[in-house]
């Protein structure tokens, strides 16, 4: 009975890498517009689907961004200034993309645009440290879909929402994670509400990656300002080494953890893009798949104490 349940398992697994070999056809005439192409995966992303024939509209937030893309693309690339916090700058990337795409319609667009900083205890922060990172990571994603989901309608296109692994367990103080669960959020129910019209909406939740997202010397820059605005009674309940104690554990996590095979992020998020069968959720990096994925589902008392295990302690903890 146990080898015909492991070959049942198999199969299904065959069957699976099977559908999901093939790819959608007449790829020159598909629009997908990525954001975020200044740097890191929808930089790579922009690049890969660039030389697989994809027409590809490129958000970028700097004109350096835009003009590094066009030296090393082709003529099939467009780029857009786009700042995804600004509504006049979306809705002028959502005219220009409609005027480009035409009748055809848009077959996909990219939530890629994200910041992680300031990343800290929640009662280092001010409201106005949540707000900006919300803006960015939630309602950048919320307002870009909405800007163009008509054309990706008319297309029977798809939306791929990338969020994170932290969008599944939340280990870290401010908006981060709050960000991520309501990427999270936001995809699954418009995946609902999109599937009579024959759209698809795909998350990507990667681990652990080496990208500006988790430099670990950005980190630094941002957790050392804060701690210089805290007031004296914050620091003495954190302990004046609490920074440094920090900063080592950090850079220690990050450099056991972090992967620096971008390519595996850009895959999903490409087949997300150019598969005829996609898949729902796509979890990059191995952390993510044996680790972070399985953790969210233990029981939270598990879970928690696991996170506050590796957690640094400020001086007065009781735990």
């Amino acid at each position: 009975m146990f080898l015909y349940i492991v070959g049942l398992i198999v199969l299904l697994f065959v069957y699976r890498w099977f559908r999901e070999l093939g790819r959608v056809p007449n790829k020159s005439e598909k629009f997908v517009y990525i954001t975020g192409c200044d740097t890191g995966f929808g930089n790579l992303l922009a690049k890969h689907l660039d030389t697989k024939g994809f027409r590809v509209i490129a958000g970028c937030y700097t004109e350096k961004g835009e003009d590094e893309l066009k030296k090393c693309c082709s003529d099939k690339l467009t780029t857009l200034h786009l700042d995804v916090t600004d509504n006049n700058s979306i809705k002028k990337a959502a005219d220009s993309i409609k005027t480009l795409v035409g009748e055809k319609g848009l077959w996909a667009v990219v939530n890629n645009a994200g910041v992680s900083f300031p990343t800290a205890p929640s009662d280092w922060l001010e409201i106005d440290d949540f707000k900006h990172m919300i803006n960015v990571n939630l309602i950048g994603v919320v307002a870009i879909t909405l800007s163009v989901l008509p054309l990706i309608k008319k297309a029977k296109g798809r939306v791929v929402n990338v969020a994170s692994i932290f969008g599944r367990i939340s280990t870290l103080g401010g908006a981060y994670c709050i960000t991520k669960y309501g990427v999270e959020a936001f995809n699954d129910s418009l995946r609902r509400n999109m599937a009579p019209f024959g759209v698809k909406v795909l998350c990507i939740e990667p681990g652990f990656f080496k990208t500006g997202v988790t430099d670990s010397k950005i980190f630094e820059t941002h957790f050392q300002r804060l701690w210089d605005k805290l007031p004296q009674e914050v620091k003495d309940e954190y302990g004046s080494d609490y920074v440094d104690r920090t900063k080592v554990a950090v850079k220690e996590q990050f450099e056991k953890m972090l992967d620096p095979d971008l390519m595996k992020v850009v895959s999903c998020m490409e087949h997300a893009v150019a598969a005829v069968h996609p898949r729902t959720r796509y979890s990059p990096g191995w952390d993510a798949k044996f680790f972070w994925l399985p953790l969210s589902y233990m029981p939270t008392f598990i879970s928690d104490a696991f996170v506050l295990k590796q957690a640094v302690k400020p001086k007065v903890s009781i735990l």
